[in-house]
């Protein structure tokens, strides 16, 4: 399985898309051009702080309220591997699948990192955080297999031959 290691971000339950990305930033062209205003009504900064390889880790709820695809759009856009969270709103979940980016469920973690801590991700297996193991909720491999591609499309053209 797929390990990596990085930088996290430490977030609170409830997390909805208008936090992840205002209404008022869907008017620009690009996803790249929006990834500025992302978590801007919560921590304005952030956006700007964030770093290729980084996670968030974050409460219950994470991507609930509206089922904007650009929500998980702009979480890969800025450079983010994963998001850990208690839980996540069902419809950002399978919109974050189908976009490639990673969510990995855990119950635990966020009570015990700090915002700035690195941590280490073993696809379907763990999470280690300061020599402690936190086991996670494994996905099926067909979503996995989403994840790798990059996304939905990606990886139907991949299985169908188209790339």
């Amino acid at each position: 399985m797929e390990k990596f290691s990085g930088k996290i971000w430490v977030l609170g339950d409830d997390i909805d898309t208008d936090i992840i990305i205002p209404t008022q930033y869907l008017a620009l062209k690009t996803v790249e051009d929006m990834a500025p205003y992302a978590f801007s009504p919560l921590r304005p900064e952030l956006a700007s702080r964030i770093q290729k390889g980084d996670m968030i880790v974050a409460g219950k709820n994470f991507g609930c309220g509206s089922s904007r695809e650009q929500a998980p759009e702009i979480i890969k856009a800025l450079g983010i591997k994963c998001v850990i969270a208690k839980s996540f709103a069902r419809i950002f979940f399978r919109n974050a699948i189908n976009n490639g980016l990673l969510l990995i469920e855990n119950d635990a973690l966020q009570a015990t990192v700090s915002e700035g801590d690195e941590i280490t991700v073993t696809i379907n297996e763990a999470i280690e955080h300061k020599g402690c193991t936190y086991p996670v909720t494994s996905l099926p491999e067909n979503l996995v297999d989403i994840i790798n591609a990059g996304g939905l499309v990606k990886a139907m053209r991949r299985l169908n031959g188209l790339d």
